[in-house]
C-alpha cells in the first residue's frame, strides 16, 4: 500500500477524510454511537467563520463526546480560539461532574472574560456557539449563547434543545443595559443596529449590551433518542428543525447525514457559512 493511501486511512480512523471540511468518528464506549460532520463555505467575501468541533475524550473511566457549533462575525479569530479552549475550560471546573449545568455557565464566563481581554490580538470580532457534551452514551448537556442551534430526533420529532437568543425577543434585557434593537425595513432587528443575536463571546465594543450567560439544558438519552443536528444559522434560516430531522432520518451513516443537511441548505439559496455535526445515537 502507497504512503499516501496508509496516510489516507490513518485519517479516516480518527475521524478525517481527504476533505478538511468532512469528518467521522466513532465511541469506544458505545460502538452504536458515532458522529459526522461537514462545512461549507457561503458566499460572501470574507473567510469561512464557522469553526467546529467533534471528537470523544476519555477522563478515567468516562467517556465525553465533545461536540460544537462556533459561528464567528466580523472576523475569525475567536471562533478559532473558542474551538480550541472552550471545552478546556469546561471540564477543568472542579464541580463539572457534580454539578455540569452551573460548570459550563461558568466556563463560558471565564472564557468570555479571556476573549476580551485578548481583544487586542483576536480582535473586535465575536462569535455565537451552541455545545454538547454526552456523557457515556447516557446524558447530553447542551448550551448555546446566539442562534446556532442543537435538535434531538426522538422517533422522528424534532425536539430543539437550544434557544435561539435574538434581539427582537431580548430587547428588555439590552435596553436595560443602555442599549437599543434597531428594526430598520428590509433588516433583521440588531443590537445597537449591528449584531443580530443578543448574546454572543467577545464582540467588546457591544459586550455592555450584550450577555455571554448560555442557555443549558440537560437531556437523558433514553432508547427513543435517535441522533443530535448541531448547526450555524446558515442551515436554520432555511430549514425547520422538522424539516432538517425529516431530511436524514432515513440516512444511517453521520457524516453522509451532515453532508446532506448542508447540501439541503445550499440548495434552497442559503447564502451564509454552513456548519453541521450529526451524531447518531443509535
Amino acid at each position: 500500500m502507497a504512503a499516501r493511501d496508509i496516510l489516507h486511512k490513518m485519517k479516516e480512523k480518527v475521524g478525517f477524510g481527504s476533505d478538511p471540511d468532512s469528518g467521522k468518528g466513532k465511541s469506544k464506549m458505545s460502538k452504536h454511537i458515532t458522529h459526522g460532520f461537514h462545512l461549507v463555505k457561503g458566499r460572501s467575501y470574507h473567510a469561512m467563520e464557522d469553526y467546529l468541533v467533534a471528537r470523544f475524550k476519555q477522563i478515567d473511566n468516562n467517556e465525553l463526546g465533545l461536540f460544537a457549533i462556533f459561528d464567528g462575525h466580523a472576523g475569525h479569530n475567536v471562533p478559532n480560539y473558542l474551538q480550541s479552549h472552550l471545552f478546556d475550560n469546561i471540564l477543568k471546573e472542579p464541580d463539572f461532574w457534580k454539578e455540569p449545568v452551573n460548570s459550563v455557565k461558568k466556563a463560558y464566563s471565564i472564557t468570555d472574560s479571556s476573549i476580551l481581554e485578548k481583544s487586542g490580538e483576536l480582535g473586535r470580532g465575536g462569535s455565537t456557539a451552541v455545545t454538547a457534551i454526552l456523557i457515556n452514551g447516557q446524558k447530553l448537556i447542551v448550551a448555546n449563547i446566539g442562534d446556532s442551534r442543537a435538535v434531538l430526533s426522538k422517533k422522528g420529532v424534532a425536539k430543539q434543545l437550544s434557544v435561539d437568543h435574538e434581539p427582537i425577543t431580548e430587547h428588555e434585557d439590552i435596553k436595560n443595559r443602555g442599549g437599543f434593537v434597531s428594526r430598520f425595513p428590509g433588516d433583521v432587528p440588531r443590537v445597537d443596529g449591528r449584531l443580530a443575536v443578543s448574546r454572543a463571546f467577545g464582540d467588546k465594543s457591544l459586550k455592555k449590551h450584550l450577555s455571554s450567560e448560555p442557555h443549558v439544558t440537560v437531556e437523558k438519552i433514553n432508547d427513543d433518542a435517535e441522533f443530535v443536528i448541531l448547526a450555524s444559522d446558515g442551515l436554520w434560516k432555511v430549514m425547520s428543525n422538522q424539516e432538517a430531522v425529516n431530511t436524514i432520518k432515513d440516512i444511517k451513516d453521520a457524516r453522509s447525514s451532515a453532508k446532506r443537511l448542508t447540501e439541503e441548505a445550499v440548495n434552497r439559496k442559503s447564502s451564509d457559512d454552513i456548519s453541521c455535526i450529526v451524531v447518531k445515537l443509535q
